[in-house]
């Protein structure tokens, strides 16, 4: 378990941000339905939604996760990661499917709406956002990294296989123009600025967000996590080095060596 030592308070546990977010007029369109984990909430939520995900509340690197998705004709199909494997299973009911996940995770868990992920090349991915801010500074966004899944795989993290882009490989790959991707990212910077200000009201002393946005299948925006506790940007070394070199700065203003 990491134990933070540098000067950077966090939000403990996605559900608190994602409740933080919602209370913000033109945030709130960007937060996946998400509630608590329990039985009630498993059956509610998968007869609203044809998938959904279970993580922990608060973890990274793809570890700990579930994806639920209705089968066809009848039943729930179970995927979850175990280190870096991918395992299935398939059950009856929604009770079934509770009581799966509740004997292979000790942690405090959350359900959040499935988003039908935008693909590149037949594979989902996300972005990263890392928002900084030296002592008494502003919020800037100093990295826009695009996290590829890896083929059939039910998270996107470098971790578990994924690819890095920059957004612009992302455009080039995707086909399209200059325009757009530029459109693309003002977009995801102006929302990542507005969740900084907004987040950094509820907690004082935040230097640092790691926000993961998705677009999904129809191009409408999402938020799927926003990480105030040790964000990871190493893997930006190599995908831009100056992108990076920027970071480990802003990162070392308020204490942060790890980078």
């Amino acid at each position: 378990m990491y134990v933070k030592k540098y000067k950077s308070r966090n939000i403990y546990g996605k559900l608190k941000v994602c409740r933080y977010l919602l209370s913000h007029k033109s945030l709130k369109k960007l937060v996946p339905h998400t509630v608590s984990f329990s039985r009630k909430h498993m059956a509610s939520m998968m007869a609203e939604h044809s998938s959904v995900y279970v993580k922990p509340d608060t973890g990274s690197l793809g570890v700990g996760i579930f994806k639920v998705k209705k089968s066809k004709g009848s039943g729930y199909t179970v995927k979850h990661i175990v280190n870096k494997k991918q395992l299935s299973h398939r059950l009856n009911s929604t009770s079934a499917v509770y009581d799966h996940i509740n004997k292979r995770s000790e942690k405090r868990l959350i359900i959040q709406k499935g988003i039908s992920l935008d693909r590149v090349n037949g594979r989902a991915y996300d972005i990263r956002v890392m928002v900084q801010r030296k002592p008494g500074g502003s919020w800037t966004v100093n990295c826009c990294m695009v996290k590829v899944g890896a083929p059939k795989k039910i998270v996107t993290n470098y971790y578990q296989g994924g690819k890095l882009y920059t957004m612009e490989k992302l455009g080039k790959e995707q086909g399209l123009s200059p325009k757009k991707t530029a459109k693309r990212i003002s977009q995801l910077k102006s929302k990542s600025l507005k969740i900084a200000k907004h987040l950094s009201g509820k907690r004082k002393g935040m230097h640092e967000l790691g926000i993961d946005f998705a677009y999904d299948k129809n191009q409408n925006l999402w938020v799927i996590e926003v990480n105030s506790n040790h964000p990871q940007f190493y893997p930006m070394k190599r995908l831009d080095p100056k992108a990076y070199k920027k970071m480990k700065e802003f990162a070392r203003s308020y204490g942060r060596k790890d980078a």
